[in-house]
């Protein structure tokens, strides 16, 4: 019997949603072979639906052959209410911390049992750093992921350590108890670092932002040099993280970021 027995059952929407999640941050652009491979597709049906989707503005074919996500997905998403109304409000307070110090100032959001980088500013003279808007981050090891980890259920922590706290520098925390012991310490003090646990020569600073019933809606982080003392910054990023969650309680922006 002939056939790809994976391909199959699969239906024409799920197809086409394997191709899109083939692409991130780390593979923003796709050679066929790479899609095909990526989303599980034969070569033949992936250059038919990313045909069709190339039609429609979903994906864009580079002048070498290669597949990126297209403008008008992008457009369709910003449409999204999800964390749209959370970045409208951050942003200012985001800008102004970035007026201070001219270091990357991030803000990120738990996405199921990542940690999703929703709006970064970064300037000429800003650390270089792994962190991509809509890129994944690590949760163990980021000053934003600490944040999450901290403030959101127990759920959360057991599915990272079941993942494997992986060693990105040597000054990642990889043993669950030391882990435990920080995330005991951002509860109690409402600020994280990471000190060149996920990039060697940058440091970071994060400090929660809650919604109107207290819950954690996201956290927000200023990058820098790991030759800056993180400390002095503090004040600043706390600043700025209350500033927006006393902007989420006047608008009533819930968990999600859309303002009801």
């Amino acid at each position: 019997m002939g056939g790809n027995t994976r391909e199959a059952g699969r239906t024409t929407a799920s197809r086409v949603l394997a191709l899109f999640a083939a692409f991130s941050s780390v593979d923003p652009v796709l050679g066929l072979t790479e899609l095909a491979k990526a989303s599980g597709l034969p070569v033949t049906t992936t250059h038919r639906l990313a045909g069709e989707l190339v039609e429609w503005g979903a994906l864009e074919r580079r002048a070498d052959g290669r597949y990126q996500i297209g403008l008008r997905l992008w457009h369709t998403g910003a449409l999204a209410p999800a964390h749209r109304d959370l970045r409208s409000v951050a942003l200012p307070f985001m800008g102004d911390l970035y007026a201070a110090t001219h270091e990357n100032v991030q803000i990120a959001v738990r996405d199921g049992s990542r940690i999703l980088c929703l709006d970064k500013i970064s300037g000429r003279h800003s650390v270089d750093n792994v962190t991509r808007v809509a890129g994944w981050l690590p949760a163990h090891s980021t000053g934003v992921g600490k944040i999450i980890l901290a403030f959101s259920g127990p759920e959360l922590l057991a599915d990272v350590l079941a993942a494997g706290l992986t060693r990105y520098t040597p000054h990642t925390i990889t043993l669950p108890g030391v882990l435990a012991e920080t995330l005991r310490q951002v509860r109690e003090n409402h600020i994280a670092f990471s000190l060149e646990e996920m990039t060697i020569g940058a440091s970071s600073v994060a400090a929660p932002i809650f919604g109107a019933t207290g819950e954690l809606v996201a956290s927000l982080a200023l990058v820098v040099r790991a030759t800056t003392n993180v400390r002095t910054l503090v004040a600043a990023v706390r600043t700025a993280a209350l500033g927006v969650t006393r902007q989420l309680a006047q608008l009533h922006v819930p968990p999600g970021g859309k303002v009801s």
